[in-house]
């Protein structure tokens, strides 16, 4: 089948934005099939265009282990119109990361997030205005709590932007509760989910159903938020939080359609 979408590591470039411009450098093929649909096997859910089933951009079978999850990527195939345009793919796109990228080297991903939590957004806060100051306490201290209470992850709280030492103890213990999660799939999700609320401690919350995904993403933008209840909104800012909304959304789809349905 020919080349659809970028290579892996263009796939799999942190930046949302970067990847959606290494994107628009490509044409858009022409779709050339009239249906796409899912095709069961012993190794799970693939996707068929027209009988033909879709290859990653390395080559690997474009399986996954859900219907679930089968569904949601057949729909983005199923939804492209004259041009198959990746960019209106977002599940498909980290699916093909998870696979081409994610599963050679799940170590690293793993301990990437990890990593997020030494610096970890929730624990940085502002010195002033009083306001903010009781609104970070407020919406934020009830996730470092959390951890604590769940995991036995106790971080320290630093006033202002200069970097300061986690304990040791408290990255170790989120480490052990982001192990529960060891698929390529479940950590290309949650790296993804990471990166963009800047937060291990926000997504590990979100793996294991203490947030929603929507308070997740509202908790990652408070800072943002009371900025731009005060000065206003910056349109072009706001474009990109919009691309990375979406970002997180395909994330969120491909956890989620991973779960066992109760």
């Amino acid at each position: 089948m020919r080349e659809l979408f970028d290579p892996p590591e263009g796939l799999s470039h942190p930046d949302p934005t970067r990847r959606a411009q290494i994107q628009m450098k490509k044409p858009l093929p022409k779709r050339f099939y009239e249906q796409a649909s899912i095709a069961a096997s012993d190794e799970g859910h693939g996707i068929h265009l027209d009988g033909r089933p879709v290859k990653t951009p390395a080559k690997r079978a474009l399986v996954v282990p859900t219907k679930m999850l089968a569904e949601i990527i057949c729909g983005e195939w199923q939804a492209q119109a004259e041009v198959i345009d990746p960019s209106t793919m977002p599940v498909t796109r980290l699916v093909n990361t998870a696979i081409d990228g994610v599963a050679d080297d799940q170590a690293a991903v793993f301990e990437d997030i990890v990593k997020f939590s030494g610096s970890d957004m929730v624990c940085y806060r502002a010195d002033s205005p009083a306001e903010l100051v009781k609104r970070q306490a407020e919406r934020w201290d009830p996730v470092l709590d959390w951890a604590a209470s769940t995991h036995g992850a106790r971080f320290i709280l630093v006033e202002g932007i200069m970097p300061q030492d986690q304990p040791t103890e408290a990255i170790e213990a989120l480490g052990r509760a982001l192990r529960r999660y060891d698929t390529p799939l479940e950590l290309a999700a949650l790296h993804t989910i990471t990166t963009l609320t800047g937060s291990a401690l926000l997504t590990i919350a979100y793996a294991d159903g203490f947030l929603e995904a929507d308070e997740a993403w509202s908790l990652a933008h408070l800072d943002e938020d009371w900025t731009i209840e005060h000065w206003g909104t910056d349109l072009e800012a706001e474009a990109r939080r919009q691309k990375r909304l979406i970002e997180l959304q395909a994330a969120v789809a491909v956890f989620s359609a991973l779960r066992p349905v109760a």
